[in-house]
């Protein structure tokens, strides 16, 4: 057996799942016995909850089990800020691939209806908002960033509108960015609302086990030991994500970046002056280490920076307390008439990245099969590719199917500690070099 010596943890006062507008309507359930399935599922975010859901409509006699060692909305898929992006999403790519890049916004727009008809038929409100996306720059110099992505958008066909000055001021309620190319496709969303909700929808081959981190495991027998049961499997499918290495699932191939979240409480009547005529509305930054910003649905508003390489996967209540400061910086600059509105939570949460941005998916052993490595785009892209990771198991042959297996070849990362050294100096120059858009 296989000892694991990280879990997942809850890192600061998690916003979304906090404010999630409806009562959970299933009950949280552990494991409490020892127990066979036909296939468990560890890790519920986006890309497990897909490989289940999707395992369990293909094979409807199947014995499913989703283990997690936190509740769901509690873990890395109900941190995020939010957005389920359409689009191509890699800022620093090299030339435009047309044909490629189709493939993905294909593949993101799958996810995409697949989510809104899973929310749609539970009837509960995830705040989905069709509000598309803002690529924004502050500083004229990274406004070669947006000419780039708008180089993209004009080989793949899509429709963009390019925004300045006092017109981005009006949509946004701020003139701290200067330009900005508004993408129509993007959905808004609180993301932990939408884990709840897609978990509720699993069919009824599924168990859901909550609270019940796994503390070894056996790839060989595909045995995971519990706090309390041992459970097995004839399959076995690692949805760990980040901790994917900690599983054995793969071996130098993970770069785990810890950012930071921040929202404030919802913005009074008064308040919401600031913003007359403006609807809710979301934003990247032109650089990848820039701050990510909302004005949600329900008048809050919410600021994402910060990027820490935290081998252990989990933060400190003081690493927190120091982004929170940052947050602070960035959302004064951009909204100093709100200066009194304080944050109401602050959180970390992990992307988990690869350098050359392709993600993991492969069988690994014979009876497992590992999905990992969101690059920052989880929500669609974990859908997507945990619905193609239950039909590739499944035997289910598809021209997706192949493309996903034909990018999914992450380029190798040096062990530690040249990972944490070469992954902090990156970080630390990236976030220089964002300087304004942070």
């Amino acid at each position: 057996m296989r000892n694991i010596k990280r879990i997942p943890a809850i890192d600061g006062q998690l916003g979304w799942y906090e404010t999630v507008p409806f009562q959970r309507p299933m009950p949280v359930q552990n494991a409490e016995k020892d127990e066979h399935f036909d296939v468990i599922v560890a890790g519920s975010g986006f890309s497990g909850l897909a490989t289940a859901g999707r395992l369990a409509e293909l094979q409807p006699d199947a014995k499913i089990a989703l283990v997690d060692a936190l509740e769901i909305g509690q873990g890395t898929a109900g941190r995020n800020a939010g957005f389920i992006i359409d689009l191509p999403h890699n800022l620093d790519a090299d030339e435009p691939n047309p044909e490629h890049d189709a493939k993905i916004r294909d593949l993101n727009c799958f996810a995409i209806e697949r989510l809104k008809r899973i929310q749609e038929q539970q009837g509960m409100n995830v705040r989905w908002h069709a509000a598309g996306k803002y690529l924004a720059a502050h500083e004229e110099k990274h406004f070669s960033n947006l000419t780039a992505f708008t180089t993209t958008l004009d080989a793949m066909g899509e429709k963009y509108a390019v925004l300045e000055g006092s017109d981005l001021a009006k949509k946004l309620g701020t003139p701290y960015y200067k330009r900005a190319v508004y993408t129509p496709g993007n959905i808004l969303m609180n993301p932990a609302a939408l884990a709840i909700t897609v978990a509720s929808a699993l069919p009824k081959n599924v168990t859901l086990l909550e609270n019940t981190p796994i503390r070894s495991v056996d790839l060989e027998s595909k045995t995971l030991q519990t706090d309390k049961a041992k459970l097995t499997a004839d399959t076995l499918v690692l949805a760990t994500n980040a901790f994917t290495e900690e599983f054995g699932g793969c071996r130098n191939k993970l770069a785990p970046v810890f950012t930071y979240a921040s929202m404030t409480r919802p913005l009074t009547s008064s308040e919401m002056a600031q913003f007359d005529g403006v609807e809710p509305w979301g934003l990247t930054s032109a650089h990848p280490a820039g701050t990510t910003v909302r004005l949600t649905s329900d008048n809050r508003l919410f600021i994402r920076n910060t990027l820490d390489f935290l081998p252990e996967l989990s933060s400190t209540e003081a690493l927190i307390g120091k982004a929170r400061e940052k947050h602070r910086r960035s959302y004064l600059a951009r909204f100093p008439q709100l200066k009194d509105v304080p944050f109401e939570f602050s959180w970390g949460g992990m992307l988990c990245m690869t350098m050359n941005h392709e993600s993991v998916f492969k069988q690994h052993a014979p009876g497992v099969y590992v999905v990992a490595a969101m690059n920052g785009v989880g929500v669609a892209k974990g859908t997507y590719l945990g619905n193609y990771m239950a039909e590739y198991i499944s035997g289910v042959k598809s021209a997706e199917l192949e493309f996903i297996l034909s990018n999914s070849n992450p380029s190798w990362v040096p062990p530690d500690p040249l990972r944490s050294v070469g992954a902090r100096i990156r970080l630390s120059f990236e976030e220089r070099l964002a300087k304004g858009e942070v």
